[in-house]
């Protein structure tokens, strides 16, 4: 018998059904991946597991067994007392998961002494030999979330699942928008702590080239509903559905860079793209100057010799400069891509934001059409903003809440004063959401009725309203599933190949990167340690830290 069955489940939303009749089961001291796009209802199947759909808003339905137990009939005190004892989970964001406010000790040791009755020296005792299991220094159990990388704060996240030992780990996307380094480090840890523990893992996550590394076992999941299950090998190398085929080719390699990456669309069958939203953006042009036309070698913008410090609190009175970007130098040219690459903590954000102004430079010169932005007046500048835009990574954060997709767009318009009237306006913001590839119905539309891919979308119609030159696209596909991701990279192509934009496009995702950028940067605490073109880097990397970052990409090492 499996540790976990889960039969005939279903989980609605007042009469939204996320979850329809889902089986699938956890065998003990296995691996099950359960993978799908947003919306599939991999998260919904787990936290009903878990029992953390409030009853109050949502019905649940179906069988929920665990080693022979009926988790559905228990009370909600049986309940809570099994859950981060016998079960536990990591969720995908530990900013938001952990408590700013207490230290990752004082976390830790409280679901010690919660569930084992711990004393506080003997749960600061055990919580600091499970701090060394993860990886993480014993001095920093006195350290606040803020304190610590992305990666430490899951690895922290980790520690606080297996410290009740539990017979099941559920595993919530734990690697999303993480460094490929940093995740190739959670999931080696995941992996040993199970075969130390002998635990069974429930691992959700919408990358199917994760789930080769550390699956037993794969459930393929859309709409609610299983699409295909079986052995991780069989699922992965001879898929049967067209959607986990879908999955595994949206995906760039650095094997090859194909003109387009295919997408879910090119997999299913027409009428059920079109009932799952998929639109393809239609070609033609948007009216811009013909001098912006791809014009390949011609220097568009020049950096030399770019700084950012920034100065940081010791003490009560002590400060030291953090040296975020060190006399970084490169040239853009027109209707190119310069990705940049590294790890979190690298400077390639800081970099990227320095160009835009909006952090002030510590040093260097941004030239643009060989006037330095740095130096110029506020006033003068402005014209210039027009020319230069930025793609943030967080469309959830960058659109305003309270605006709909047509007023965030025409924003800008009216601020620059672009178009006649109200009504050329709407006109250019219409022309423009279709041009990303959405329905003239998103203009009446809020951010929150769309999905993330949709709202990236959104994000870059926003951008193109001042007909830039230059975009810079932050992680600005980072967080989005495979499948939405090859959408947005497909349209940046589309739109670069039109419209002659260059692009500056900074990603920890060295894959992504060889797909869209012509030349690579690779910064490392602030400093570029290797700058050439793809092809060339991509075959023969020079530096030790680009090999690495290379070699920790999921079956590329």
């Amino acid at each position: 018998m499996s540790l976990l069955e889960v039969r005939d489940l279903r989980v609605a939303f007042g009469t939204a059904v996320a979850v329809r009749g889902v089986s699938f089961s956890v065998p003990r001291n296995a691996t099950v991946a359960l993978v799908g796009e947003s919306g599939s209802g991999k998260s919904a199947s787990a936290l009903a597991v878990m029992g953390l759909l409030d009853p109050a808003s949502a019905s649940i339905g179906g069988g929920i067994r665990f080693d022979g137990r009926d988790l559905l009939a228990l009370d909600r005190g049986r309940r809570r007392a099994m859950c981060g004892k016998d079960i536990a989970m990591i969720f995908q964001e530990p900013m938001s998961s952990l408590n700013p406010v207490f230290t990752v000790g004082a976390q830790i040791g409280e679901v010690l002494r919660l569930h084992l009755k711990m004393s506080r020296a003997q749960a600061r005792e055990r919580t600091l030999r499970l701090l060394e299991e993860v990886g993480i220094p014993a001095d920093r159990i006195d350290a606040y979330p803020s304190q610590l990388s992305g990666g430490q704060q899951q690895r922290v996240m980790i520690a606080m699942a297996v410290a009740c030992e539990p017979r099941l780990l559920i595993a919530d996307e734990p690697t999303t928008a993480l460094d490929v380094t940093i995740q190739q480090q959670i999931l080696q840890l995941i992996a040993r702590l199970r075969q130390r523990r002998a635990m069974s893992v429930l691992f959700i996550t919408h990358d199917l080239g994760l789930v080769a590394q550390i699956a037993d076992h794969v459930v393929v999941m859309r709409g609610g509903e299983v699409r295909e299950a079986g052995p991780a090998q069989q699922v992965l190398t001879a898929p049967a559905d067209a959607y986990t085929r879908a999955l595994l080719a949206c995906r760039p390699t650095l094997g090859e860079r194909p003109r387009r990456l295919p997408v879910i669309a090119d997999f299913m069958e027409p009428a059920i793209a079109a009932r799952a939203g998929i639109h393809t953006p239609p070609h033609g042009t948007l009216g811009m100057d013909p001098g912006l036309r791809r014009d390949d070698g011609v220097p568009l913008l020049e950096v030399r010799g770019l700084s950012k410090h920034f100065t940081q609190r010791e003490g009560w009175f002590g400060k030291r400069a953090l040296h975020a970007v060190r006399d970084v130098s490169f040239t853009l040219a027109r209707g190119r891509t310069l990705g940049v690459v590294g790890e979190s903590g690298s400077g390639k954000s800081t970099l990227g934001l320095t160009l835009m102004r909006l952090h002030q430079a510590s040093g260097g010169s941004v030239l643009f059409d060989g006037r330095d932005l740095l130096s110029m007046p506020a006033r003068e500048f402005q014209a210039y903003k027009r020319r230069i835009q930025i793609i943030f990574q967080n469309p959830y954060a960058s659109l305003n809440p309270r605006f709909t997709v047509g007023e965030i767009v025409l924003e800008p318009l009216r601020i620059h004063r672009i178009g006649a009237d109200e009504r050329a306006r709407r006109a250019i913001v219409l022309g423009l959401l279709d041009k990303v590839g959405l329905p003239a119905s998103a203009y009446a539309r809020y951010p929150h009725e769309f999905s993330g891919g949709q709202r990236q979308r959104i994000a870059i119609a926003r951008c193109l309203t001042l007909q830039p030159e230059i975009l810079v696209c932050d992680e600005s596909v980072s967080a989005l599933d495979v499948s939405v991701q090859a959408q947005v990279l497909n349209l940046l192509k589309d739109l670069q190949d039109e419209l002659g934009l260059s692009y500056i496009f900074i990603s920890h995702d060295l894959a992504v990167v060889r797909y869209m950028a012509d030349q690579v940067m690779v910064m490392r605490q602030g400093a570029v340690v290797e700058l050439a073109d793809a092809e060339a880097l991509y075959r023969d990397p020079q530096h030790p830290y680009t090999k690495g970052l290379l070699a920790a990409i999921p079956g590329n090492g």
